[in-house]
């Protein structure tokens, strides 16, 4: 087999052939599949969850994953934080000409090992190769589809003053590994990025709790981002506390050095969520029974709901406080 990717590849022939089936159908185990245009699944439950997302993440291999990894893990983030459990997932590839085919298998072979981690088939694709210079190595194309949780569906209309706001780990180690992994910056760091699959954490929380009213995966744009759209879109004021926030030291030292504030930085294995106040206990407890809910803690309240809400403050440090907005403007590109 070649060791590059080239246009023919991507016209449907022989090299099409070998490609898909030496480099993805040998990881992905779907045989059967390739005989129709359609992967064909199972669904019981009435009501389904679905999401889409493109992966253009550069550099492709940084401290802690690859673009692979991160399609998979981002596309069942999305549907467990929506209630669901995550069942298929197709991906579509987008490859230069010349790439090498040793990092594309590299890869695929992520993909396929936290799927299959995950209880998660990737069940359909596709593959096109464009001209050497009309892309960037690889972008990755996910549709991802999930059952909604049989117990317990999530209630954002419940959500009251009083409520709990909760993160599971430390916030903007993805940013900062991907700042770091491009070089230009010089900036040394031994951060790795969170990129992990939530979904047996949060489906054991969903099986315990009823009082989880909504959780969101903090990706571009930040914690901070995350809690405005979220308090907008459902009459809610949050307040949280500057000092509560999990932040390490050493994402702390890059952004002093950058400029950056970490609210804004992305996520790629963390879960936000609010939830009853009488459950915050419990729910901490569980999560950090999991390595990536160690180091989870309430950074807030819900402090206000009604129509006029939809708004996020911010306790400094110095007893001041002040609104948080989403992100504006462009502060790190490429980043998933």
């Amino acid at each position: 087999m070649a060791k590059r990717v080239s246009l023919a590849h991507g016209e449907g022939g022989e090299l099409t052939h070998q490609l898909i089936n030496d480099v993805f159908i040998k990881a992905f185990n779907h045989k059967e599949q390739t005989k129709f245009d359609s992967a064909f699944i199972n669904i019981t439950s009435e009501r389904m969850a679905v999401t889409t997302d493109s992966y253009v993440v550069n550099p492709l291999f940084f401290p802690g994953g690859d673009i692979g990894k991160l399609a998979v893990t981002g596309t069942i983030n999305d549907l467990s934080v929506s209630g669901a459990i995550p069942l298929v997932i197709t991906a579509g590839f987008i490859i230069e000409e010349g790439f090498l085919i040793s990092d594309l298998r590299k890869i695929v072979q992520s993909m396929a090992f936290e799927a299959e981690k995950s209880g998660v088939k990737i069940v359909a694709g596709d593959t096109k190769v464009v001209e050497k210079g009309s892309g960037d190595g690889v972008f990755i194309n996910t549709t991802g589809i999930g059952i909604m949780h049989r117990k317990y569906q999530l209630k954002p209309e419940l959500i009251k003053a009083g409520d709990s706001i909760i993160i599971s780990g430390t916030i903007g180690d993805h940013g900062i590994a991907i700042l770091s992994a491009r070089q230009d910056l010089g900036l040394l760091t031994d951060v790795k990025s969170d990129c992990a699959v939530l979904t047996h954490m949060i489906q054991n929380l969903m099986d315990y709790s009823e009082g989880i009213r909504i959780m969101r995966d903090p990706t571009r744009g930040g914690l901070a981002t995350a809690l405005v759209e979220l308090s907008e879109d459902f009459n809610f004021t949050a307040e949280i506390n500057d000092s509560t926030v999990p932040v390490r030291d050493e994402v702390h030292g890059a952004c002093d050095i950058l400029g950056f504030d970490p609210l804004y930085l992305a996520n790629e294995g963390k879960v936000m969520m609010i939830v009853d106040s009488s459950d915050e206990t419990e729910i901490l407890n569980r999560l950090k029974e999991y390595d990536l809910g160690r180091d989870a803690c309430v950074i807030g309240r819900v402090v206000e709901c009604n129509q006029s809400s939809g708004k996020v403050l911010l306790k400094t440090p110095l007893g001041t406080t002040r609104r948080l907005h989403r992100l504006s403007g462009m502060l790190l590109p490429r980043i998933c």
